[in-house]
């Protein structure tokens, strides 16, 4: 499947908690039911989780191969609360946007 398609399917099994896509600068996110967003797609492909850093699951994400510190400038400025986890690893996407909708904001 292409990057956009696991990414809806992330959306439609986590939909039964509330989660709806929506979109974020023109990305398409997942939002929880108080319309904050909670993950997105990338361009390139890659979906970025807000896990909180210093959880297990922030860790984990972490170690997956090409897996980072979300950098939405590109220059540097990381947001360390935020994991981008490559298309290569989408079979942990799911997993991943439960433990980033169940951390509290």
């Amino acid at each position: 499947m292409s990057a956009e398609e696991d990414f809806k399917q992330v959306g439609a099994e986590l939909a039964d908690l509330g989660v709806r896509i929506s979109s974020m600068m023109g990305r398409p996110a997942l939002k929880d039911q108080e319309g904050k967003v909670f993950a997105s797609l990338q361009r390139d492909g890659a979906m970025v989780f807000r896990l909180v850093r210093d959880t297990i699951e922030h860790t984990a994400a972490l170690q997956l191969a090409g897996a980072s510190l979300f950098d939405p400038s590109g220059q540097g400025r990381t947001v360390q609360d935020w994991v981008v986890v490559p298309h290569s690893s989408a079979e942990k996407w799911t997993d991943l946007a439960e433990a980033a909708l169940s951390r509290p904001r």
